[in-house]
């Protein structure tokens, strides 16, 4: 199959599963053509069957802003046409998906399928802005085919939209082998020189992330054992996080390292990974840790509850519980015996459940069952 896959290119979860199951259908033989208006991290090194696209969008002095999502719908025709694209897989509902269709009726291509896969801000929060409801429902719509990346995410979509559709969940992925290249790239010694525990936190740093709480819930830790935070990422709130942390007196203790594009290196550095958000649709930096062995102690909302088993790969608690977030770390810290069993089983559910070697053919079989149609 020729397949377009529209995503954004920066470390957000829909960027990196778009760029992973480009690489997975490459590897099968498809021919992939991923369309975006900067090359996506993930997919900046050659891959065989992997061709990328910058959108470019002119600027004129009548335009405000640039007509981002008029370019990108004249890529798609023009590389449906020159191409013969069977398939536009659009990540994230708006802008992608109503490209797609825009594109799709210029066309008048009854063959080619447009798939549209939600990824959780684009229904929870970008979708919670009245001025783009009608759009998104819409685009979800007229989509040939949709996917959620969990079934939280489904109903959410189908209660706030009234959707009447189907549409199908398909959990994001991890790639199995990927923590066997990385297993040696970090020194614990680097961020731990006394041998101290090593907590973690990766996001973009939004307010629905809880950071705060992140940093809260280390003093408490720290309190009780000798410990480190890793901080990676960056976003609007991170100003903020780092004035707490001065404040709290833990800026010996914190390591802020900013965006990284492979998170695999520091996690072989980590003890426990805190995601305590407000809001998750499925948590990809949750299941990227226990790929490499890693607990995580997280909010239990939205999809986390689908990635980690509480009591067994992790702790799930109430959003805003600090003190038992906190509590359920020193007692995974304090107990190295436990804590392998963490680990062990946190990996054991990423191999048994999110391998892309299993998942990545359940959208190839989507993309066939739509094409037969």
């Amino acid at each position: 199959m020729n397949i377009g896959i529209i995503c954004y290119p920066t470390h957000g979860g829909s960027g990196v599963v778009a760029s992973e199951l480009a690489i997975g259908l490459a590897r099968k033989g498809h021919e992939l053509h991923v369309l975006s208006y900067a090359p996506p991290f993930r997919l900046r090194v050659f891959h065989q069957n992997i061709f990328l696209h910058e959108v470019d969008v002119a600027s004129y002095p009548l335009f405000k802003y640039p007509p981002y999502e008029l370019g990108l719908a004249t890529t798609l025709v023009e590389l449906a046409e020159t191409r013969r694209l069977d398939i536009i897989h659009a990540h994230y509902a708006l802008p992608h998906a109503a490209s797609a269709y825009l594109a799709k009726n210029i066309l008048e291509a009854k063959r080619l399928k447009t798939v549209t896969t939600l990824h959780g801000t684009d229904i929870t929060l970008v979708g919670a802005d009245p001025s783009f409801r009608r759009v998104i429902k819409f685009a979800i719509e007229q989509s040939d085919g949709v996917t959620a990346v969990s079934e939280y995410l489904r109903r959410r979509t189908i209660e706030e939209f009234d959707v009447r559709r189907e549409i199908r969940v398909i959990h994001n992925f991890v790639e199995l082998d990927r923590p066997v290249r990385h297993r040696d790239a970090c020194s614990r010694s680097a961020f731990a020189p006394e041998g101290e525990t090593i907590l973690m936190h990766a996001s973009n740093f939004r307010p629905v992330k809880r950071v705060g709480d992140v940093v809260r819930i280390f003093a408490k830790v720290r309190e009780r054992l000798p410990a480190k935070l890793l901080f990676i990422g960056d976003g609007p709130e991170q100003p903020r996080i780092r004035q707490i942390v001065r404040e709290t007196g833990l800026a010996g203790d914190v390591h802020f390292l900013g965006e990284q594009d492979q998170l695999e290196p520091l996690f072989f550095c980590t003890d426990v990974f805190l995601l305590p958000s407000q809001e998750e649709s499925f948590g990809l930096t949750a299941l990227e840790a226990m790929n490499c062995g890693v607990p995580v102690v997280a909010a239990d909302v939205g999809g986390l509850p689908e990635v980690i088993i509480d009591g067994e790969t992790g702790h799930l608690l109430p959003v805003g519980d600090v003190e038992g977030m906190a509590a359920k770390a020193v007692e995974l810290l304090s107990d190295p015996a436990r804590l392998e069993r963490f680990r062990a089983r946190a990996r054991r559910r990423a191999e048994e459940h999110f391998d892309a070697e299993r998942i990545i053919p359940r959208y190839e079989a989507f993309y066939e069952e739509l094409l037969s149609r």
